[in-house]
């Protein structure tokens, strides 16, 4: 079967946009499994910053991974999907001219759409920061997307973090950005559907999840009634192959005990630890 093109790929990300339906992501961290997400019926799939973090780096989700790192896979991705991917471009790696390098990177890479969001990274303090930029500058960032981009298929999403702000200031921010031009919001931190309505009322653009499998936020069609297109639901699968690499390789070796769950493999494989001591050294992070 011959792979589609990057254009139509993104029009059939659009369509899926412009329906009445609410789709779950599946994880695409590689050329693999973006060929076996496409080929059991997912109709699309989305590339992790944390996941992409781990996959090249074995590093923690601390804004590690560098915009050609990510970019190359992105594009391995790409030359081989058969269906559209969403690609987690951080905060643009930088400020308002490096988002337009981000936008010129991943376009050329194949991706279908992707998020920008406006937290402030490189964290402060070397954890993962929960810490939101300026709205005027996230506007100013999301306004030169929307400038880099050539394709006017590609679908660009500004991204915040609506857990760690109360609903006036999300409403606030995502009017901000639908007021720019852009092609959809996407929150992390809604915690229920009483939090979504509250917010999405106010918003006309497609709406974009990241619920980690949130059991209140699990009915797909009341998501679709609140305008939600897409629904990040984490990435299960990439820490399904972490443990089963780990299984396969301990059993190989004779190793009867030792068994880990996939998140204290992450963990433990991951230098969390060693980061989060160099934070503490060189970042004056105090416990």
């Amino acid at each position: 079967m011959a792979t589609p093109s990057q254009h139509d790929l993104r029009k059939d990300f659009r369509t899926l946009l412009e329906s009445n339906q609410c789709y779950y992501t599946a994880s695409t961290f590689d050329p693999m499994s973006a060929r076996i997400a496409e080929d059991l019926g997912f109709e699309v799939g989305i590339l992790g910053g944390s996941v992409a973090s781990l996959q090249v780096l074995a590093a923690p989700d601390f804004a590690l991974i560098t915009l050609s790192e990510f970019t190359e896979q992105a594009t391995r991705i790409g030359r081989v999907a058969r269906l559209p991917i969403i690609a987690d471009a951080d905060h643009g790696y930088g400020n308002a001219l490096n988002v337009i390098r981000t936008i010129t990177e991943l376009e050329r890479a194949g991706v279908a759409a992707l998020t920008i969001e406006d937290t402030l990274l490189p964290p402060k303090y070397g954890r993962k920061s929960t810490d939101l930029v300026p709205v005027e500058e996230a506007v100013g960032k999301i306004e030169a997307a929307l400038e880099a981009r050539i394709d006017p298929a590609m679908a660009i999403f500004a991204r915040t973090n609506a857990g760690h702000l109360s609903t006036g200031e999300t409403i606030e921010r995502v009017k901000a950005y639908e007021a720019v031009g852009v092609d959809g919001i996407c929150m992390v931190g809604i915690r229920d559907f009483a939090h979504l309505e509250a917010i999405s009322q106010h918003v006309d653009v497609p709406l974009m999840l990241v619920t980690y499998d949130n059991p209140e936020l699990s009915d797909r069609d009341r998501l679709a009634d609140n305008g939600v297109r897409i629904v990040v639901n984490g990435h299960a699968a990439y820490f399904a192959a972490i443990k089963a690499t780990y299984d396969c390789l301990r059993e190989q070796r004779g190793i009867a005990e030792g068994k880990l769950s996939a998140s204290e493999l992450s963990t433990r494989y991951s230098t969390v630890d060693e980061n989060v001591e160099w934070a503490r050294r060189f970042m004056d992070v105090h416990e």
